[in-house]
Order: structure tokens, then sequence, then C-alpha cells
């Protein structure tokens, strides 16, 4: 089981930008997925929270601001992120529950991160 994601990049204070994270591999079920970030210097967040029924949760500072989807059926969660500050620059992370066919439980896999740069 791998997650790949995708869709940083650099944008100007105000600006959107769109994550996608896909889950491939041995696949039975996928529970909560996660984005969190690390901006430098600082410690890794969580940033939002999806349940597979659709709940969502978000940090304060990113409310009304960031979207957080999902897709079952790809097996991709997404994060939709508008008004864009410099102070969301970080690298972004994406995190997911995933119960592998070949495993008794399931267990959290990390993406490999992807940059998301806001300029002022």
């Amino acid at each position: 089981v791998q997650l790949q994601a995708s869709g940083g990049g650099l944008v100007q204070a105000g600006g959107s930008l769109r994550l996608s994270c896909a889950a491939s591999g041995s696949i039975f079920s996928i529970n909560t997925m996660n984005w969190y970030r690390q901006a430098p210097g600082k410690e890794r967040e969580s940033v939002a929270r999806i349940t597979y029924g659709g709940s969502t949760t978000y940090v304060d500072s990113v409310k009304g601001r960031f979207t957080i989807s999902r897709d079952n059926a790809e097996n991709t969660v997404y994060l939709q992120m508008n008004s864009l500050k410099p102070e969301d620059t970080a690298v972004y992370y994406c995190n997911a529950d995933i119960q592998d066919c070949r495993l008794r439980s399931s267990k959290y896999y990390w993406g490999q991160g992807t940059l998301v740069t806001v300029s002022s």
C-alpha cells in the first residue's frame, strides 16, 4: 500500500491550490483520511480530517478556507485550499488509515509530501 500526493506548487497570497492523494495497492478499505503539514522549523500539525462517511474536521487556522473531500471509489483524498496566506507555506502530507487485504488490522500510511509555497 502506498499514498501518492500531488498538486503542490508556488502561488501568490489569496490564490488557490488543490492537493490530491491517491492510495494504491492491496487495499481492502480506507477509514479516516487526513492532511497534515509541516512548516520550516515547526512541528507537523493536523490540517483536516475526513471519515469514510464524509464527516470533516479542520484546524482553526484553515476553517472557511480549506475543504477536504474524498472519492471512495478512487481511494483518493483532496484538499482544496483557497485564500492562501504566506503562513500556509509548508510541506503537506496525506495520511490514511488503511486496511491492507493481507493484514489482520488497519494501520496508518503516509504519503511523500508535497510542497506548498505562498508568496506575499
